[in-house]
């Protein structure tokens, strides 16, 4: 279901859907599938509503048109705060969020849309968070985020906002999905976070501006951190937690859970820990992440590296533009065995010296430039390599 961004009139139908009382997402959406548009919805009768399955009262709500005052209201707030509606119809919808069993109708959004594009990891965990759990969330979100994959949480004090710092931190990008409107900050505390993740980052919500984070709207926000995520890595919760949640609603959307091991004796540990038991992947560092991820987000992330690495495409030394071609991305997956474009890059650096791409690329004999590129992320990805400011390279051991 493709169509061009929506303009102000299609907005406010959208916006008007959304409002009718009693009308759930579940049933938004089969009347989205069975109407074909959302104004063929409200130039429906009642009988044609009732039956797609609609009560009476919601198919009088609908077929009145009474919530269209009230989303003429909510389009002079999303201009108020610089927010922006992307619907289901929207082509800017992310696809792995369509396929999940209760997509929202739309999302409100604040910030960089077009990381709705982008390859997601949920992390998330307790609010009540041990300094161990606070320092591993940064730290993680950190290397994972250098590794090309966008952070996204729930803006809640502990683990999600570690979350949301680590990747700001090293300059990757973050994702906040909140249970409230995009234009209210919760917790209040987070006022500074939230201004740095609409600058640098994207704030999401489903719940129209305005609306009070309700303790009932976090766990139906977490299915949409879980839905737009590859994976979900849970740091520290209760066995009961919200985290725990989470990865239920992972679990049941086919997507990967990781867990951080904790202390046995922390109750925050509980949550992780049983996880670890049921068969969640036991996460160390960021490469037990990359390594456990489908083949087809290894290629994406790979994909990004290089065109990092090179500057979107910047002049080799001979002259000519390295490929970008996924067609050679299967050697460079991360895992313990290295290629020999690798084992020649990595000999050739050094500890204490940084290393030019440029006198790489003259260095490393019969060796294409892609390789050589698709190499070094290899050795990054794997903690081998760091890269400089201005495409130099040295070994980190």
């Amino acid at each position: 279901m493709h169509a061009p961004v929506p303009g102000r009139e299609e907005e406010l139908y959208w916006l008007a859907l959304k409002l009718v009382p009693g009308l759930g997402t579940r049933l938004s959406g089969k009347l989205i599938d069975r109407f074909r548009s959302v104004q063929a919805i409200f130039r429906a009768s009642r009988t044609e509503l009732e039956a797609a399955g609609v009560s009476g009262a919601v198919a009088q709500s609908i077929a009145s048109g009474c919530t269209f005052e009230d989303a003429a209201a909510q389009h002079d707030k999303m201009a108020a705060a610089g927010a922006v509606l992307v619907t289901i119809a929207d082509p800017r919808y992310p696809q792995v969020l369509r396929e999940i069993f209760d997509p929202p109708i739309l999302l409100f959004a604040r910030g960089r849309v077009e990381l709705l594009g982008s390859l997601m990891l949920g992390v998330v965990g307790t609010r009540r968070p041990t300094p161990y759990g606070i320092a591993v969330a940064e730290r993680l979100s950190a290397d994972l985020a250098h590794a090309g994959l966008a952070i996204a949480s729930g803006m809640a004090r502990g683990i999600d906002t570690a979350a949301h710092r680590g990747a700001l931190a090293a300059g990757g990008d973050t994702v906040a999905v909140l249970g409230c409107g995009v234009d209210v900050v919760y917790p209040s505390e987070n006022k500074k976070l939230a201004a740095e993740v609409v600058e640098k980052g994207l704030i999401l919500s489903e719940f129209p501006m305005g609306s009070i984070a309700f303790p009932q709207n976090f766990p139906i926000r977490n299915r949409i951190i879980s839905g737009l995520s590859v994976g979900v890595l849970v740091v520290e919760g209760a066995q009961y937690s919200g985290s725990a949640i989470t990865a239920k609603l992972a679990m049941d959307q086919g997507r990967d859970v990781f867990a951080v091991p904790g202390n046995i004796t922390s109750k925050m540990s509980w949550g992780p820990n049983l996880l670890i038991k049921q068969g969640a992947r036991l996460i160390q560092d960021w490469n037990d992440v990359i390594s456990e991820l489908p083949p087809e987000a290894r290629r994406r992330l790979i994909e990004r590296g290089r065109e990092r690495i090179l500057g979107e495409g910047a002049a080799t030394s001979d002259g000519t533009q390295a490929s970008l071609l996924a067609g050679g991305a299967g050697g460079g997956q991360p895992g313990p065995e290295l290629d020999s474009a690798a084992r020649r890059v990595l000999d050739l650096l050094q500890v204490d010296a940084a290393v030019h791409l440029d006198d790489l690329l003259e260095k490393v004999q019969d060796t294409s430039a892609s390789e050589l590129i698709a190499a070094l992320f290899e050795l990054e990805m794997l903690g081998l390599v760091k890269q400089l400011p201005g495409k130099n390279f040295v070994k980190v051991w």
